[in-house]
Order: C-alpha cells, then sequence, then structure tokens
C-alpha cells in the first residue's frame, strides 16, 4: 500500500514535473528492493496440524490450523534443500528408489509427534517450500544421510537413472 501511494503521489509527479526524475526512479526501485527483500525473509514457522497425503519423499500435503481453508487445507509442502527419485520416475532403479525414499518419509511423519515447517517459502506450483522439522529431525537431512535423496540447491537437478 505504502508503495503504491509512493508510487502515485511523488513519483508520478516528479516525473513529470521535475528535472530530476531519475533520482527519484532509483530511489523508489531501492525502496521497491527493500521492502520485498525484507517480507520474503519474514514467513516464519509453523506447526503442521495433520498431514493429509504423502505424494513422495519430499512431496507431501498438510492441514494447517488457524489458517483459511483455502490456503491452510491440504496445502502441498516441498522439502527444502532435498532432491529425492521421482514417483514417476524415467527408469525401474529410479521408481524403486522412490519408493524406499517415500517409505523412509512416510514412516517419520506418521510416527512423528510434532512436524514444524520452518525457513518458508513460496515455490513453483504453489507450493510451500520448508526446512521440515520431525520431532527436531530434519527431513532433508535424514534422507540424505540414509543415502535416498541428494541435497539440492534450486539449479538442474541430476538424473537418478544409470
Amino acid at each position: 500500500m505504502f508503495v503504491q501511494r509512493y508510487y502515485y503521489h511523488v513519483l508520478m509527479p516528479a516525473l513529470t514535473t521535475k528535472p530530476h526524475g531519475l533520482k527519484m526512479i532509483l530511489r523508489f526501485l531501492l525502496l521497491l528492493t527493500f521492502s520485498f527483500s525484507i517480507s520474503a525473509a519474514e514467513y516464519g514457522s509453523i506447526t503442521v496440524d495433520e498431514v493429509r497425503s504423502i505424494y513422495d519423499a519430499d512431496t507431501f500435503r498438510v492441514t494447517i490450523k488457524g489458517w483459511p481453508d483455502i490456503i491452510g487445507k491440504g496445502i502441498p509442502i516441498r522439502v527444502l534443500g532435498v532432491d529425492a527419485p521421482e514417483m514417476r520416475g524415467k527408469c525401474k532403479s529410479e521408481k524403486l528408489a522412490a519408493r524406499r525414499a517415500k517409505q523412509h518419509t512416510v514412516e517419520l511423519l506418521r510416527s512423528a509427534k510434532v512436524i514444524e515447517l520452518t525457513n518458508m517459502q513460496r515455490g513453483k506450483y504453489f507450493r510451500i517450500l520448508a526446512n521440515v522439522m520431525i520431532d527436531s529431525v530434519n527431513l532433508a537431512d535424514s534422507l540424505i544421510s540414509n543415502g535416498l535423496a541428494r541435497p539440492y540447491d534450486g539449479g538442474k537437478r541430476d538424473g537418478w537413472c544409470e
């Protein structure tokens, strides 16, 4: 709201009537960049009330009480920092590895007392990317240390087929 008011009441008149309009544009862009960088870091953490379904080792759906149903009921979660084999993989070995990795995730999630999502971000496909803490154990670290997944930083992924 502040950015919109600043744009219409300060920036637009500066561009049309004042010779230092370029400086105003640069200030506006700096302000805009600063405001987005602050808001992206402030998603916090939440506790999951219910795991509704588990698709594979790094993707599942949860319900979060207190959130409107449109975003809190059955919201997809993608585990941050990990790449697990895909259930619909390109070869038989990837599909088998995906089943083993999924089983590990299912066992941890279904037996959990507390599931917490931290460092939440918005990902592709309307999913929430987050560190998933299951009774204080990081799911990504557990998958990686058990040889069921690889670290992933968001770049190009390596294939699972040999």
